[in-house]
């Protein structure tokens, strides 16, 4: 009897640590790289293992640690047939697995192991995106779950898709086999040792709380800490106690690109998140993080998610403003683009210890009303508690000369040391935060 209790307190033990290892997962806003920018459904495993090279020898020094696969890769190129559909790969379950003709090692069942092996030889970390639901395939044929006496039929919810993706079924907790359907892809991506796991269709267009609860209690069950990151956006801010219960990160927009200004909902640019961030100010949280989407730098191609290739189309001085806007915010940072073509002003901008520093450890940060509709102030504090972060962005369409003396900022009145974290530059001892910049440029000062 006592050895039964034994077990049975060590099984409910076993069952508790995942959550509480939860609270430690992202406890900075995850950093990495995603390869929708510029691979879009075309990436392939030579193509993952060189940005994840590159990665691991310029980026990984500044706390760069993700590499993720985003969508398709589990469907197999059309061939010599242009006008083929391509084919999406199933196993026995009913589960995407990967294309073998992308990721060659992903063979007799190995799936995507090999690949996140290889990515963590290289201290870094693996990630997969997928699309929420269940395969159609997987309920035509009516395939079963994996550890489940439910078959596909059970779990699909064929009143309902992805409106921009038809691939799946929609699943529904009063579905039968739900839970173990999602229960089986995360035990599956567990067995390939994944680490993140970005998740469309599910926080916007439209928002699926059951599914996203289904999804995060399947992967906690797994025992692996696995990020869960939703998309895409913009999340309905009045579901925040609920995202921040269940994932690591949401999105808060819909897709945003190497723009400054659109008038559509996709995609979005840079102008147009201001306000979206300044919606969101002082929702994150260690482990809980709102994600104002990815970076378009550097050279969006061979076959970007939008648009023609390209280098990206933003200014230099928009680039920095979109770092800036996005470390004093702050977001997660997932790079987009072909890494292997960055130029050094790329590698620069991704590196500067003093903005990367902002984006992972300062708090309290939020914009501050100004009188000028062509300027926008976000101020933060620093880790140490000793100093401020303040950042001004010039959104009008003509050079501007801006002047705040620190009080109007929030700050305590009279000089204060002041230090341009771009240029990496003292100036001494300041009353006012006093700059010119031309359209669409910013600066981001540490201020003590």
């Amino acid at each position: 009897m006592k050895v039964f209790v034994l077990c049975l307190l060590v099984v409910i033990s076993s069952a508790m640590l995942p959550a509480q290892n939860r609270e430690q997962l992202a406890a900075t806003p995850p950093m990495g790289w995603n390869s929708w920018d510029g691979f879009a459904t075309n990436i392939n495993e030579a193509q993952s293992r060189a940005n994840a090279d590159w990665l691991a020898k310029h980026l990984k020094p500044f706390g760069w640690e993700y590499v993720v696969i985003d969508m398709e890769w589990f469907a197999s190129p059309p061939g010599e047939d242009k006008s083929a559909k391509p084919q999406l790969n199933l196993d026995q379950f009913g589960r995407y697995i990967p294309s073998v003709e992308k990721f060659p090692s992903a063979a007799n069942g190995a799936g995507f192991k090999p690949l996140a092996a290889y990515v963590h030889s290289l201290g870094l970390k693996f990630g997969i995106h997928i699309v929420r639901g269940i395969p159609r395939e997987a309920e035509q044929r009516n395939l079963p779950i994996a550890n489940s006496s439910h078959h596909a039929k059970d779990a699909a919810d064929t009143t309902e898709t992805c409106p921009w993706n038809a691939d799946n079924y929609g699943l529904d907790s009063s579905r039968a086999g739900g839970q173990d359907y999602y229960d089986s892809i995360a035990n599956l991506y567990a067995s390939w040792e994944v680490d993140f796991v970005k998740v469309d269709c599910i926080s916007s267009h439209p928002y699926r709380g059951d599914e996203i609860r289904m999804l995060s209690q399947a992967i906690t069950k797994t025992g692996r800490p696995i990020v869960l990151s939703l998309s895409p956006g913009p999340a309905p801010l009045e579901k925040l106690d609920e995202v921040r219960q269940y994932a690591q990160m949401w999105r808060i927009s819909d897709d945003v690109w190497d723009l400054w200004h659109s008038s559509t909902a996709f995609p979005q640019g840079l102008g147009d998140q201001f306000a979206k961030m300044a919606a969101w100010a002082g929702k994150s949280q260690p482990g809980r993080w709102p994600d104002a989407d990815m970076l378009p730098f550097g050279r969006l191609g061979p076959t970007p998610g939008w648009g023609q290739p390209r280098d990206s189309q933003l200014s230099r001085d928009e680039q920095r403003s979109f770092m800036t806007l996005w470390c004093i915010f702050p977001s997660p940072l997932m790079v987009g683009g072909d890494l292997t073509s960055a130029d050094d002003w790329t590698l620069a901008l991704l590196t500067n210890p003093e903005i990367l520093e902002v984006d992972q450890h300062s708090t309290g940060n939020h914009p501050v009303a100004t009188d000028n509709a062509n300027a926008v102030v976000w101020i933060s504090e620093s880790a140490s508690g000793k100093g401020h972060y303040v950042a001004l962005f010039n959104i009008g369409e003509k050079p501007a000369k801006f002047e705040y003396p620190w009080q109007k900022l929030g700050l305590k009145a009279g000089r204060h040391k002041a230090r341009d974290l771009w240029q990496r530059k003292d100036f001494g001892t300041v009353t006012s935060l006093t700059v010119e910049l031309p359209a669409h440029a910013s600066v981001l000062y540490r201020v003590e």
